[in-house]
Order: C-alpha cells, then structure tokens, then sequence
C-alpha cells in the first residue's frame, strides 16, 4: 500500500502572492476514491452542477478571492436549493457574457466559501496530510550550475519531510503532480531524479519515495485542486514570526482556515546526522540557496 503527494504549486509568477510556495496534500490509496466521491457530492450540493462543465475548478485563487467573500456578505445565507438554483444562474450567465443578477453573485460566493471549507473537512476525514515548504518572493537565483541542475533546499526539505511521513508510516510514497509547462517540467524531474540518484541522502530517501512523478491534469483532478486550495491558504495565512515571516496575510483566509492547516500538516520525527529532532510538514526557507557565494 502507499500514500499518494499531490503536489502543486502557489506564487511562482511573482505578482499578487506574498510566497513563493510549493506543497500539496498527501492521501493513503484507500482513502483516494472515496475522497474524490466525496468532493464530487460536496461540489454538486454547493453549486448545483460540476463546475468543469462551465470550463472553471476548484482552486483556492477562485474559491477564496476577495470578491467571493465580499459576494457572500451581501445577503443572508441563502436555502441551499435557491443557492444551487443562483449559482447555475451565475455560471450560465458567465458562458454567455452576461452579467450576474445580485442574488447570483450572492449565491456564488456562499456556494465557493461552503465549498472550501468543505474540502478542508473532507481532508481531515480522509486522513490527508499536508506538506509546504515556502519562499520569499522573487528571491534571485544565482548563476551556478548547482541552482541549474539540483534541487533548490527548500524542495529538498520537502521531500525530506515526506519521507519522515512515510518512513513513520512504512508505506510507500508516489509523486503526483499538476503538469504546468512540459518543457519546465522536463527541468525539473531531471533535478529531482539527479537528487534521488546521484546524493546520499536522495538514495537513502529513495528507500520509501518512488523518485518519478506522474504528471495529471489539474482540472481532471480532484486532489491536485485540493492541494491548490491548501497551499493557497498557506501562502495567505500561515506565518512563522520568529522564523522572519512578516508577509502580509488575509486575515478571513488565517481566521476561517489557519486552523485547518495547523491540523492537518504533518507533525512527527527526523533524524539528520543521528540527531533527532520534531520534524513538521510545512517548513519556511529564508534563502534557498543559502550555501552560494555571494
């Protein structure tokens, strides 16, 4: 049996997100069908329909803008039915180029905030674990053929904490990944495959962690949205003050979902250089490439 790492990314176009983060969720096999069944039925009961059939899905960038939160106070929170019966409305309309009726704009916004914070309990009920490692934005790489053809630390650490995961659990662990680019994809599996093959510790690590990821399709994929959503909120609302994280935050994303995140990363034990130390899933990376010469 094995555990599944859903893995994407948040922030990596340097504009609106105060990190640069890189994480996902991790679900045991047994639990990945009815996980997906589950949002399947929490995406109907919220919407009225699935959303790929208006050509949008589930990421946190779209079920926790702004503007869902302001569309979700505009009114009293409506009967699930005439919500289902708005949101329809307003996807519809959204296809047609027409503007939304204020009870769908209210109707949507209700339905995107029920929806995130379903997924939220869907992944405790389903025993999901989350892994992050975050960056400062915009941090410059330097130009070294060790930041070219290795893994940045920040991405080591966050193999090394999902190894640590799967090593408590003796269970093996399968990459899976939101393809984005194939030629940067490309990139990258050639650094992660070099660690895992050409270091000590990448060796070591391959012990539990199958070092080649599968690449999905993330409107096709009901976990890589939720890990979207999840790493989406660690971006807005996880800070580590005494580490240096002084980034600005949502305060409705770290008050309504800080919590399902302190719960859900993973919080065990590891070991490096026969010292062992509390070993957490989501980890904050000053600079991640600390050992260059300035």
């Amino acid at each position: 049996m094995s555990y599944l790492l859903f893995l994407d990314e948040s922030g990596h176009d340097h504009r609106t997100m105060p990190y640069e983060v890189r994480g996902g969720i991790a679900l045991h096999i047994s639990k990945l069908w009815p996980f997906i069944q589950s949002v399947q039925r929490l995406e109907l009961a919220s919407f009225g329909t699935p959303l790929h059939q208006f050509r949008t899905e589930l990421k946190g960038c779209k079920l926790l803008d702004k503007d869902r939160f302001k569309w979700a106070q505009q009114g009293p929170q409506m009967a699930e039915e005439e919500r289902r019966k708005h949101c329809r409305g307003f996807l519809t309309k959204g296809l047609e180029k027409k503007p939304p009726t204020r009870s769908e704009f209210t109707a949507y916004g209700q339905a995107s905030l029920e929806m995130a914070t379903g997924i939220f309990e869907l992944l405790s009920q389903h025993g999901a674990n989350l892994f992050a490692t975050m960056i400062q934005r915009g941090v410059t790489k330097p130009n070294t053929f060790e930041a070219k053809d290795f893994l940045r630390k920040d991405q080591v650490f966050l193999f090394e904490r999902f190894f640590y995961f799967l090593e408590q659990e003796q269970q093996y662990g399968l990459l899976v990944m939101d393809e984005v680019e194939k030629t940067e994809d490309r990139r990258f599996v050639k650094r992660l495959e070099a660690y895992f093959r050409k270091t000590e510790p990448g060796r070591y690590r391959s012990t539990w962690i199958v070092p080649t990821p599968l690449f999905v399709s993330s409107d096709m994929t009901y976990p890589i949205q939720a890990a979207d959503l999840a790493i989406y909120c660690v971006n807005w609302g996880f800070r580590l003050p005494s580490r240096g994280m002084n980034a600005e935050t949502r305060p409705e994303i770290a008050d309504n979902y800080g919590r399902w995140l302190a719960q859900l990363q993973f919080e065990g034990k590891g070991n490096r250089d026969g010292v062992s130390f509390n070993s957490y899933g989501i980890v904050f990376v000053s600079d991640p490439y600390e050992s260059r010469n300035l």
